[in-house]
């Protein structure tokens, strides 16, 4: 039917078609610096990672990096999978689930800001993790 005579038989306004797929999100370039000065940091260390996790098949939900020997989700704040929510609480609520799930599932998540990877907290506290390994 075309849409003129459906508005003038039905009083409404024929639906947009729009598409279904959005791009995937852009990495800023503060975030990739952040992201592979954390990387040197675990090779430095010798700590064994997987980048970009994804630890459940159901969902899109991705961590930054994934400590393989503790268990451990670690995540960038600014990074591409944090960002584009544009204040929503549904949604916001909806990505927080994932944390729950990862508890559930035996993991252990920390979140680093920029500042604290360009400033040294990132390495202080990887530095005490594996120390406590060892103990």
């Amino acid at each position: 039917m075309e849409p003129d005579a459906y508005k003038t038989l039905t009083k409404k306004i024929p639906h947009k078609k729009k598409t279904r797929t959005r791009p995937l999100p852009k990495a800023s370039e503060k975030y990739l610096e952040a992201f592979d000065r954390l990387k040197e940091i675990l090779d430095r260390m010798e700590m064994k990672y997987e980048e970009y996790f994804h630890f459940k098949s159901t969902k899109h939900w991705r961590f930054d990096l994934h400590l393989i020997e503790h268990r451990m989700l670690i995540e960038i704040a600014t990074g591409p999978w944090s960002g584009g929510r544009k204040g929503k609480l549904a949604t916001k609520a909806w990505s927080m689930d994932r944390y729950d799930h990862a508890e559930e599932l035996g993991y252990r998540f920390h979140r680093f800001e920029l500042a604290d990877i360009n400033m040294g907290r990132a390495t202080a506290w990887l530095k005490a993790l594996k120390k406590d390994e060892l103990l």
